[in-house]
């Protein structure tokens, strides 16, 4: 029998021991003799990607888009709720719900919440972005759901990573803060349990290879037991080497009764094969990302002889437009430190992102850019899909993405430009170009998106001035 915990004051100890677990994370591009290469295109961990995503979101992020709801089931019942009242939560719920800041629900909890609430359960899948309160809509069905009577564990939440099982953890903890009955554990490294032990809290948090020892290798607790599965970052599983197999083992072992909740920010082919092995006859739920549309975000090419006259565009363009923040990517590490170090000794208030920054050191740039005490952030690839500044009015291609094959990496560069023009303003996105190549790919990017980049001079700033007006 586990001890009672004060799950508020774990919270509170988690967020402070927290910046120093993710220390120890750091990306690290090789050369083929091991060293780290400044040279090498950025790597992304999306595990690593994820973490970021949702420890430096402060709060939600106001979508204007629409939901897109598909039912396998057509008689599968659909509503939506514009106060959390409305649900019939349990009061000390709704008063944690209130604590964490949420006063009403946001567009994906207004959809979502009625659906993994109804009787009979439901089963969902939902895609969204970051930010959109999605954790918090199934954290909230995960407690509401649980039976404080019965001592066992009837709720499992998947996480690819232990830092993203704590994070969902620490959310779970808040919304209980007025609920202590409600006890929960971690299924993470570092967690052990002995044989022949018998779980007693009602929510096990953790990652698939510690749960799936934990079931069926220790038998600690009976997966048919369950009455509601999470499979968090469905996305990031899938792109974690064994994870994928053994979500499906420990699926196979649940009760064909066990509510399943499918979550993922994207929803590509993969995807769906992986969410149909998993949840028979669910509710869709997609939320259209702001930045798939380009049609606020105003799109130039400059051509540059070199790095020197792509630095004096940079700096024209910057000197000229009246912008909030500008964001600037790169290939590679090098070009990056030597734009920022060019910048910061003309004066500008510059911020590097790069991939050998820890966790740690990466957030604390992005709290600073975002809170505007830094004007530029320049960057590579490492972050490209996790921005959310509202102030941020300009993105710079210093390079034009490409893939492995030097190719137009068309996504990429969607995502890019999409960290301009957030929130419904207008943004504008120029595109540094220095050789044949690279008109190529300029070229190809405007035929993929069908838009036109038009030619900025950006030596004449009577020409800069009329984009930024």
């Amino acid at each position: 029998m586990s001890q009672k915990i004060d799950w508020a004051k774990y919270a509170e100890e988690q967020e402070k021991t927290l910046p120093k677990k993710l220390n120890q994370i750091t990306i690290t591009p090789k050369e083929e003799n091991g060293r780290e290469s400044d040279d090498a295109p950025e790597q992304v961990n999306p595990a690593e990607v994820s973490l970021l995503r949702k420890v430096i979101r402060k709060g939600l992020v106001e979508s204007k888009t629409d939901l897109e709801v598909q039912r396998q089931n057509p008689n599968s019942p659909l509503y939506s709720v514009k106060t959390f009242e409305a649900l019939n939560l349990n009061p000390n719920l709704l008063k944690g719900v209130y604590d964490m800041g949420f006063n009403a629900p946001s567009k994906i909890q207004e959809t979502a919440l009625p659906t993994l609430l109804a009787n009979p359960p439901q089963n969902l899948i939902a895609q969204s972005q970051s930010g959109t309160g999605k954790t918090a809509a199934f954290v909230l069905a995960m407690l509401s759901r649980v039976d404080t009577s019965k001592k066992y564990p009837q709720v499992l939440c998947l996480s690819p990573t232990y830092e993203l099982a704590i994070q969902t953890g620490e959310v779970a903890a808040h919304m209980a803060k007025f609920y202590p009955e409600i006890e929960m554990k971690y299924a993470v490294r570092g967690e052990e349990v002995s044989r022949g032990t018998h779980l007693s809290e009602h929510i096990i948090i953790g990652t698939p290879g510690k749960v799936l020892d934990w079931a069926l290798k220790f038998r600690v607790f009976d997966l048919k037991k369950l009455t509601v599965f999470v499979l968090d970052e469905a996305d990031v599983m899938i792109a974690t080497q064994g994870h994928q197999d053994q979500c499906i083992r420990i699926h196979k072992n649940l009760s064909p009764s066990c509510q399943m909740m499918f979550f993922s920010a994207t929803y590509d082919q993969q995807i769906m094969e992986f969410a149909e092995v998993i949840v028979p006859d669910p509710i869709t739920i997609r939320l259209k990302r702001e930045e798939e549309s380009l049609d606020n975000i105003q799109q130039y090419y400059v051509k540059c002889a070199g790095p020197q006259e792509k630095y004096n565009a940079v700096t024209n363009i910057y000197g000229t437009v009246g912008v909030g923040q500008a964001i600037i990517f790169c290939h590679t590490r090098r070009t990056a430190s030597w734009l920022a170090e060019k910048m910061s000794k003309e004066g500008h208030a510059v911020a590097v992102l790069t991939g050998d920054l820890t966790v740690e050191q990466r957030i604390n740039v992005l709290d600073r850019f975002r809170s505007g005490q830094e004007k530029v952030l320049i960057t590579t690839n490492v972050l490209s899909r996790g921005i959310d500044v509202e102030q941020v009015t300009i993105v710079v291609n210093f390079d034009l993405p490409v893939d492995m094959n030097g190719k137009a990496d068309c996504d990429t560069y969607l995502h890019r430009i999409g960290r301009t023009g957030r929130f419904g303003k207008l943004g504008i996105a120029i595109n540094l170009v220095d050789s044949q190549d690279a008109m190529n790919i300029c070229q190809s990017i405007e035929k993929h998106f069908n838009r036109k980049i038009k030619y900025l001079n950006a030596e004449d700033s009577d020409e800069i001035e009329k984009i930024g007006a």
